[in-house]
């Protein structure tokens, strides 16, 4: 499988990038949990698995229920230098249930995701402290099936930025443009949007953070604008390892609700 061969590649190279590197890492900082992206990007030589255990999302309309529940949701990061990084996202298995609310027929499918590449360079800041800003150009490949994948190629820019407004407490923006698959599986289309968020201690190794996200979808089968709030934690078990839970509820045009938790480790 490519998914596979990749991901065994690139743990290859980090695994012996990191043999030969033994100085002090910088704070962990996984891209789990939240909408937003991170601009922090990994030491050079390591890398980390970022791991959705679970995550389920209940979309309803006045004419059907779907529920989707997806597992094993991968992503690699791995530190090129001090401020670049490649990674490499993949899903599993997922698998849709809708259920048409007039005749109360469901209809069920089930399936592996995309594959995702990308590079992140870091321009400012590239441990996420202070002021820290990055670029992410990234392509989504269609090798998954018709139950979570697009069907078509697709490519985008993520901006993410943040900035330390002291005692721990850090905002984070992140901008995007891309070229979205249509939804009949054949094509591209514009779409864009941004995610602001707010991030704040609650302990020493545990942190919250509280976002909005707003997108506008220009896909040929009718244009959409989707507003998100997000609420997520992390709880930092030890210097290399994080758990995470989190909850998006749709305020217009997206999803009704998503519940998902995951964890991430750093080699």
């Amino acid at each position: 499988m490519l998914a596979a061969r990749i991901m065994i590649a690139l743990a290859s190279l980090g695994l012996a990038a990191t043999a030969a590197r033994s100085e002090e890492l910088r704070d962990f900082c996984p891209d789990r949990p939240g909408l937003g992206t991170p601009a922090c990007t990994m030491d050079s030589g390591h890398f980390d698995v970022e791991l959705g255990i679970a995550d389920w999302t209940l979309d309803k309309t006045p004419d059907s229920r779907t529920d989707i529940v997806e597992a094993g949701q991968l992503l690699v990061r791995i530190g090129l230098t001090d401020s670049l990084e490649a990674q490499l996202g993949w899903t599993a298995l997922g698998h849709v249930r809708t259920r048409d609310r007039s005749t109360g027929s469901v209809d069920r499918k089930s399936g592996i995701g995309d594959l995702t590449l990308a590079l992140r360079q870091n321009l400012a800041g590239p441990d996420g402290s202070g002021f820290s800003l990055a670029v992410m150009p990234y392509a989504t490949l269609p090798t998954g099936g018709a139950a979570i994948g697009a069907g078509e190629w697709s490519a985008g820019l993520l901006v993410p930025l943040s900035y330390d407004i002291g005692k721990g407490v850090q905002i984070g923006l992140t901008g995007q443009v891309e070229a979205a698959a249509d939804s009949d599986r054949d094509g591209r289309h514009l779409a864009f949007g941004g995610i602001v968020g707010l991030s704040a201690p609650l302990s020493d190794a545990l942190g919250a953070t509280f976002e909005i996200a707003a997108r506008r979808d220009g896909d040929p089968s009718g244009h959409s604008t989707e507003w998100l709030a997000g609420l997520s934690a992390g709880w930092m078990a030890d210097d290399d390892l994080q758990l995470d839970a989190g909850a998006n509820i749709g305020i217009h045009g997206a999803a009704d609700v998503q519940l998902y938790l995951g964890v991430s480790r750093r080699f």
